[in-house]
């Protein structure tokens, strides 16, 4: 799901609450049980629904060493005043949009991310929190000027700057009517024919995508049955097509997704 579909807030059924590994309890000597403190660092997480879930994300930063703090700002979580405590965050998308200037967490989410990028903690934004990021930079966030959206699979071409930093997938998924503008001083990265700013970083530790690689299988088969009724927008792809083309370009999405996510936050053993 992605910014500028609205409508979608009320009407989504719940998707299964995604689940961290349990705290492990130990049994000591004189057979008193307690729970062991997990020492592994912490990646904030923030989601725009109760229903949503950070899911091939939230798994890979899993098993790379993380453990998860999951806030929910529209269900009235507060994001931290510092991320001394975590060792980068990663911001999803949702159905609202970040011109949402009516919905006061959209605003405050928006300016937290002075914390982030003040603090020199690594951040992603997927989606509306890239466009989040985007506005929080003085860039623009509207829609295409013919009405097209991009809900389906897409070509992707990486820039010049891209190519030099990885490879890239040539189809990615998208769930979105609006896009945004290249920040000043951010290096674009990956670019396609509708939405030319599809992947950026700014500075060293902050990035931002517009397309999803987090969703699982699950995750794709609601969004189709729930957001049927906008593959009648203009440039959106007809249901069959959205887990026809996961059989053939999710294996390469997942893939990319593994390497960039390593690249923006490494792993605990190398911190």
């Amino acid at each position: 799901m992605s910014s500028g579909l609205t409508a979608w807030r009320h009407g989504a059924r719940r998707q299964p609450r995604f689940r961290e590994p349990r705290a492990a309890r130990t049994t000591n000597e004189q057979g008193r049980t307690f729970v062991k403190v997990d020492q592994r660092p912490r990646i904030l997480i923030v989601l725009h629904q109760e229903s949503s879930s950070p899911g091939r994300v939230g798994h890979m930063l899993i098993e790379a060493g993380y453990q998860l703090d999951i806030r929910r700002p529209p269900l009235g979580d507060q994001l931290p005043q510092t991320l001394s405590q975590h060792a980068g965050a990663v911001v999803f998308g949702g159905p609202m949009s970040a011109n949402d200037h009516h919905e006061e967490f959209v605003l405050r989410e928006t300016d937290w991310l002075a914390v982030p990028l003040k603090e020199g903690k690594p951040l992603l934004g997927i989606c509306l929190g890239a466009q989040m990021l985007v506005n929080h930079l003085g860039g623009k966030v509207d829609g295409h000027r013919d009405g097209l959206v991009e809900i389906g699979w897409y070509p992707l071409r990486a820039t010049e700057e891209g190519k030099r930093l990885m490879h890239w997938p040539e189809m990615v998924y998208h769930f979105h009517r609006e896009g945004f503008s290249l920040p000043k001083d951010a290096t674009l990265l990956a670019t396609s024919d509708n939405y030319p700013n599809q992947a950026f970083r700014y500075g060293d530790k902050a990035w931002g995508i517009q397309f999803h690689g987090e969703l699982t299988r699950m995750m794709m088969q609601r969004w189709v049955v729930h957001g049927a009724h906008r593959f009648e927008l203009p440039g959106a792809q007809p249901g069959r097509d959205h887990l026809g083309g996961r059989l053939i370009w999710d294996m390469h999405l997942k893939r990319w997704l593994g390497e960039f996510l390593e690249r923006i936050f490494g792993r605990p053993a190398a911190r």
